[in-house]
């Protein structure tokens, strides 16, 4: 999941090498923050936030098979 959250970032920023997701696992969700360059930030949430809707879709959907919550959060 982490792989696949890096790969979409990393598609979408001027600095793909400054792309870096950390994971927070609680009881029973896992977090997944992600931090991208401070100009890359516009970019990875999107007008009115649908870039960021459509990744957290995407790994909501990745993760059905696991049977566990997962979110995405955008840090800077």
């Amino acid at each position: 999941m982490k792989e696949l959250i890096t790969v979409i970032a990393k598609a979408l920023v001027d600095h793909p090498d400054e792309v870096r997701v950390h994971v927070v696992e609680q009881d029973n969700a896992v977090v997944y923050e992600l931090s991208v360059h401070a100009s890359d930030i516009g970019k990875v949430i999107g007008k009115q936030g649908r870039i960021a809707k459509a990744l957290r879709t995407v790994v909501a959907s990745a993760a059905v098979k696991e049977k566990r919550r997962v979110s995405v959060e955008i840090v800077s």
